[in-house]
C-alpha cells in the first residue's frame, strides 16, 4: 500500500538567465515499510523533489505541475499552516550537512526539545525526557548529559546521529535522508546506514532515501530511481535494476562503480544538459552510445518495459543488454 504518490510532478525556477526547469514530469511511490532510493549525478534535481514534497522550495523557485499525495492528501494545495503540522510529524527530512542544519548557539537538546514541543501536547519536561530517549536510541553514548553540549562539540558521525534523532523525535511515517552519509569516512558511513536500517526495520517506517551511491542503494533500498537531468529515466526493485538495467545511463552508472578485478573505472562521457536549454528529445542523447535519430525527436515516455520495470528508453531490452555484456568483458 502506498504511502507517497508523486504524479508528474514539475519544479523551476525563474531565474535572470532563464526558466530552469529543475524537476520535469516525476512520478514516484514509497510505499508503507518500504525504502526507496533516489539516484543520480549532483545537479539532478534529487534533493530538490524532496523540498518539493515537503513544499520548502525557496524563491524564486515553485511547483508548477503535479501532485504530492501523502497518505491520500494532496499536499501542493495545502495552507502553510497545515503543511507546518505536516513538517517533522508526518514527514521528516535528515538534511546533507548537519553541521549548517544544526543551530550553534543552542544545545543539541534545545533543538530537538522545540521540534517535539511543536509537534506534540508534552510539557517541557516531557519533550526533554523524549529528546534524551531518542538520542539514546540513535547510540549517542551518555546521552542524558551530552543532551546539553553543543553542536561543535559532537563529531562529524554523532552530528548525524543527531539530525536522525531530531528527525525521528515525532515519530514520522516518512523519513526523507538527503545523501545521510555525505562527507563521512568509510567505517561512520557503514554505522550510519547499519542505524537508519534497523530503525526503519524496527519502526517499519518509510524512507525516501537521496543518494549518488549505487553501493548504498543495493545494501538500503527495495525500490530505485534512477534521475538524470530533472527526469527519471528508471523505476525498478534494486534486484532488477542491477540484474537487468534497461537504460543506458544506468549501464553507465553501473559500469562506472569500482571493482578490484578492473584496472581503470569507465566514465560516462560527456555533461548532462543545461536545465534552462534542453534539449528537445531525450535528455541523455548526447552521452548515449546507443543513441538513434529518433531519440533526438520527442522525449520518450516512461514506459513499463517488464513487469514493475519502468524506463525512459526506446533501445529494446536485447541491444542494451549486449551494450552491458561488451562493457563487462573488457
Amino acid at each position: 500500500m502506498s504511502l507517497l504518490e508523486i504524479e508528474h510532478l514539475s519544479t523551476v525556477f525563474n531565474t535572470e538567465s532563464g526558466l530552469v526547469k529543475a524537476v520535469e514530469d516525476v512520478s514516484l511511490t514509497v510505499d508503507k515499510g518500504s525504502v526507496l532510493g533516489l539516484v543520480g549525478e549532483s545537479g539532478c534535481g534529487k534533493s530538490i523533489s524532496a523540498l518539493s514534497i515537503l513544499r520548502l522550495i525557496p524563491p524564486p523557485g515553485e511547483i508548477v505541475r503535479g501532485k504530492i499525495v501523502f497518505d491520500g492528501t494532496d499536499l501542493v494545495p495545502l495552507p502553510q499552516s497545515k503543511m507546518q503540522h505536516v513538517r517533522g510529524n508526518q514527514i521528516a527530512l535528515i538534511p546533507q550537512d548537519p553541521m549548517t542544519s544544526l543551530n550553534p548557539v543552542y544545545t543539541v537538546g534545545e533543538q530537538i526539545i522545540e521540534a517535539i514541543e511543536l509537534h506534540q501536547k508534552v510539557t517541557r519536561k516531557e519533550a526533554r525526557q523524549k529528546a534524551i530517549e531518542v538520542l539514546n536510541h540513535v547510540r549517542i553514548p551518555q546521552a542524558a548529559a551530552r543532551v546539553d553540549d553543543y553542536p561543535h562539540q559532537f563529531s562529524g558521525g554523532m552530528r548525524q546521529r543527531v539530525m536522525i534523532a531530531m528527525a525521528l523525535s515525532c515519530e514520522p511515517e516518512l523519513l526523507i535522508a538527503d545523501e545521510p552519509t555525505t562527507a563521512l569516512d568509510v567505517t561512520v558511513q557503514a554505522q550510519i546506514l547499519d542505524l537508519l536500517r534497523t530503525i526503519q526495520t524496527e519502526r517499519r517506517m518509510s524512507i525516501l532515501l537521496i543518494t549518488h551511491d549505487l553501493g548504498v542503494v543495493a545494501e538500503m533500498c527495495d525500490y530505485v530511481a534512477v534521475m538524470y537531468a530533472g527526469s527519471i529515466v528508471e523505476y525498478a526493485t534494486v534486484h532488477a535494476l542491477f540484474q537487468t538495467p534497461k537504460h543506458p545511463y544506468t549501464v553507465g552508472l553501473l559500469n562506472s562503480i569500482p571493482r578490484p578485478e578492473t584496472e581503470r573505472l569507465v566514465p560516462i562521457e560527456g555533461q548532462p544538459p543545461g536545465l534552462i536549454d534542453l534539449p528537445p528529445g531525450c535528455r541523455f542523447a548526447d552521452r548515449c552510445p546507443l543513441v538513434e535519430p529518433r531519440c533526438r525527436a520527442a522525449v520518450p515516455p516512461l514506459e513499463e518495459k517488464t513487469r514493475g520495470h519502468f524506463a525512459r528508453c526506446v533501445v529494446v531490452p536485447s541491444e542494451l543488454a549486449s551494450t552491458v555484456q561488451s562493457k563487462d568483458t573488457k
